[in-house]
């Protein structure tokens, strides 16, 4: 099974995910309204967060409290994110971003600092999948994915380090966090997806390096690896692609489900780090 899925229609053909941040800020708000805001006083950025399993990310953290720095290309998505999340009392900064430019992720950073006062959690989300045989793959297919799933997180986890090591030091928790979102394809290659399972261990071997080295100075980096997950992220693929995967679909978690995991990572007490998240659907089996 293919990695970071969405659901299936009645005719087994991949649709956008049903789970959306204003639903789920509802519902954590209705089921837990007075839920422990132990990330008051933090800042976080996701990269991503006009959709999918960043903006479900966003949607919670501020739900626990911290000021959110929403950064995408989407404006728009944005912009009703950082209004749904005031409306229910949160902190929210819209940043419209192509984390693939260096000098733009460089910016949201920066601006995130100055804007909201500090950077203590950096989620790393921004990220494509393209499959397809390497046969008949567009070469710029390839070099999209290695720009986003790869350059871009670089540039974004270079742009926050200084500031994360400065929260560790003196933010409100004595810690502080980056996550970066990779996928099953970054522990096992499959047939059809060689160039974006690359990128996921490429993804996977920079997080476990930059733990080491930065771990004594209580900046804690964690790697969370998604299953198949119900979001856009194969929407992107070219039609005859969508239409051989039509068929390879089976149950799959929500964006939201995926949240929790990161929200679980960076709330965890300062003298406990949660390296890496394996999380799969009950029923898939690789």
């Amino acid at each position: 099974m293919y990695v970071d899925d969405p659901g299936r229609s009645s005719w087994g053909r991949p649709q956008a995910a049903k789970s959306t941040p204003s639903a789920y800020l509802g519902r954590m708000i209705e089921q837990v309204p007075t839920v422990e805001k132990d990330l008051a006083g933090c800042v976080s950025l996701v990269t991503g967060a006009s959709s999918g399993i960043g903006s479900a990310a966003a949607a919670v953290l501020a739900h626990r409290g911290a000021a959110v720095a929403l950064v995408a290309r989407r404006r728009d998505r944005l912009d009703a994110l950082a209004a749904e999340i005031e409306d229910n009392g949160g902190t929210a900064l819209a940043i419209e971003t192509d984390v693939t430019d260096e000098r733009q992720a460089r910016e949201a950073v920066e601006r995130t600092v100055s804007s909201l006062g500090r950077l203590d959690i950096l989620i790393n989300n921004a990220g494509v999948m393209l499959l397809g045989p390497a046969t008949e793959a567009p070469l710029s297919e390839w070099q999209r994915m290695v720009d986003l799933n790869l350059l871009g997180l670089l540039y974004c986890a270079h742009a926050a380090i200084p500031h994360l090591l400065r929260a560790a030091i003196d933010g409100p928790r004595q810690v502080a966090d980056m996550v970066n979102i990779s996928s099953v394809a970054g522990r096992v290659a499959r047939n059809g997806n060689g160039v974006y399972s690359l990128t996921k261990h490429g993804v996977g071997a920079f997080s476990e390096s930059l733990r080491q080295e930065l771990t004594k100075r209580h900046v804690r980096v964690s790697l969370v690896e998604p299953g198949a997950t119900s979001t856009e992220l194969v929407l992107h693929n070219r039609p005859e692609i969508l239409e051989s995967l039509g068929s390879q679909f089976g149950q799959t978690m929500e964006a939201t489900d995926i949240a929790d995991a990161i929200v679980f990572i960076v709330t965890r007490p300062r003298h406990v780090a949660v390296n890496e998240i394996l999380i799969r659907p009950t029923e898939q089996e690789r």
